[in-house]
Order: C-alpha cells, then structure tokens, then sequence
C-alpha cells in the first residue's frame, strides 16, 4: 500500500512540475494567439471606449489580433464570470469596474464568482465622474429644483442607469439617501438604451459616466446638474458637483481596471501591466481620454488590489445602508 501511496504521490509531483514548466513556457513566450478583452457593457461607454484603446495600441506593437467583446448583463456578472472561469494564460482579459469588484458582492445574494479572490489584477485603468443628467423639459434647472419636485412627487420621477449594481446605480441610491426623497430606478444594460430613454422623457433622469454623456451635454440634447465626485471634473468644469450644491459628503467615481482570471503566470502579468503603462502613459493617448473625460492612471497590481478593497469596504456600507439586494 504504501508503495502505491509512493508511486501516486511521485506520480502527482511530477505532473505538478510539468504543469508548472508547460506554464512558465507560455508565459515567457506570451502572446502567441489572439487575446479577448471582455466589455461587461454595450459599446460606446467608458469600458469599452479603453478596451478598444488597449485593443488598437496592443495589436499594434503585439503582433496579434486583440478582440474587444462586449458581454453586458446584470451588472457586470455575466462577462465577469466567464473570464473568472477562463484559463488564466492571458488570452481573456476583462475591463474590471467599480460595480463587478467593489459592489456586487454585497448587492447579490448569490454570486457565481468571487469578486477579489477570483481574479489578478493587472492595472487601474482610469477614473471618470458620474454625472446626474436629465430630460431637458423636465421643467427644473438646477439640484434644489430637481429635490424639490421629487418631494412633492414621491416614486413619480424615475432615475436610470447601465444596470443594477453599477457605480450609477448606487449614485442613484445614494442621491436618494441624502437627498430624502424617494424615485424609482430603472435598470438597463448600457448607455445606448438609456440614453435614448432619457432624451425623450420616457424616464426622468439618469446617472451616467461624464465621459459618455458629455456628448449630449454639449450638444444641448440633456441638462448637466451635478457630477459626483468632491472636485469639479477637468472635462467639463462648469458643471458643478453635487456636494457643492448642498449634498455634503456626496461621492461616487466610476473607475475601470485591466483584470484578469486569478494564478495568472506573473511573467505575463507583468507583461500585461508594462503594455498598459505604455498604452495610457503615450501623450496622445493620455490627452484624448482626459478630453473625453476620463482621467488614465496605472498603476501597479498591488495599487490595484488595494483600491479594490478599500472600494468594496465602502460601497458594502451604501449597499447595505440602502437596502438594495438583488437575488
């Protein structure tokens, strides 16, 4: 018995080994197929405005195709769990956001994947205010107007956003917790259905990433009252925030990441981080994303895992202060 236990045991350290060589020949020959970047978002928002900015400048210098497909669904989960269940070799890749690592783990009763344990991080991508934004005929033109009419219509007035436990819809839940005043959300799966909704009245209001909707802000197509972080954005600096206008200590910023699935070889982790440095740091870049009102910032993997954990303290305090519970 005990030189059966001996063989297997032997048996066992061996293909351990292999695995572990097989790994470390991947990693240092990294990439030799085509690499996916996973969007948990319809096109056109922030995520998928910086995979296909990675995608363009990877493929460029990679050699290789680099694929941006967008896979919306409740929240983020739907793209998040398939990279979680994806090979960790590099190849799937996942625009990492606020909701899908700070915020569903608190909103969702039953997650099919661990927010933190089942990924590796690579790098913080870029921050951008949410913005408070609405219908242009709503017949309010500023914060104190907008309260005022939901007090005296309560669950009348309707809010959107990109989806349940997104960033915008705990901005929303948030506004309504300061603000003491009650409206309904209306979940979608990204911007290209809101926004729409928005603009012909059919909800009242809508949070949105700054650097998708100013667009429309300045086309004059929606009315800006308020973005959600404590300083004005250096996109649109005319917009005030909302803790200026009288909601002390309101702040919400959406951020993205570049994640991928977790025991990722650390040879291409760090090729993965470099690439993305070199992506955000290029000048060109840099300045197209600030101007579009995003603001890039890499950073190191462990940054990364720090902000996600600071992150997923606070917003479970909102989520669990909100009552908001998704099953």
């Amino acid at each position: 018995m005990k030189s059966v236990f001996a063989s297997l045991l032997t048996i066992g350290l061996l293909l351990s080994l292999q695995a572990n060589a097989q790994s470390k020949i991947n990693a240092s020959s990294w990439p030799t197929q085509p690499i996916r970047i996973i969007v948990t978002f319809t096109p056109g928002g922030a995520p998928d405005v910086l995979a296909r900015v990675l995608a363009q400048s990877w493929q460029e210098s990679l050699g290789v195709p680099v694929l941006v497909e967008n896979r919306p669904g409740f929240g983020g989960n739907i793209g998040a769990d398939m990279v979680a269940k994806s090979d960790p070799d590099g190849y799937t890749l996942l625009i990492g956001t606020v909701g899908i690592h700070a915020i569903n783990g608190a909103l969702y009763e039953k997650m099919s994947y661990d927010p933190i344990k089942d990924f590796t991080p690579i790098s913080f991508l870029a921050s951008t205010p949410n913005v408070l934004i609405v219908n242009k005929h709503l017949g309010v033109n500023n914060l104190h107007e907008l309260i005022e009419l939901a007090k005296s219509k309560p669950n009348q007035l309707t809010f959107g956003s990109s989806g349940v436990g997104t960033s915008l819809h705990m901005s929303g839940e948030l506004f309504k917790e300061i603000a003491g005043i009650e409206i309904r959300h209306i979940p979608y799966k990204g911007r290209a259905q809101s926004l729409p909704d928005l603009v012909s009245g059919r909800i009242s209001m809508l949070f949105d990433n700054l650097s998708s909707s100013l667009p429309l802000i300045k086309a004059g197509e929606v009315q800006a009252l308020g973005v959600t972080t404590l300083k004005r954005s250096l996109a649109a600096p005319d917009i005030p925030t909302l803790a200026e206008q009288g909601l002390h200590g309101f702040e919400a910023t959406s951020w993205f990441s570049l994640m991928a699935p977790a025991n990722l070889p650390n040879l291409v982790q760090k090729r993965l981080n470099a690439l993305t440095r070199q992506t955000l740091n290029n000048p060109q870049i840099h300045n197209r994303l600030l101007e579009g009102g995003l603001e890039p910032a890499p950073s190191s993997p462990k940054e990364l895992a720090k902000l996600i954990q600071s992150e997923a303290n606070k917003w479970s305090r909102v989520v669990h202060q909100s009552g908001a519970k998704v099953e």
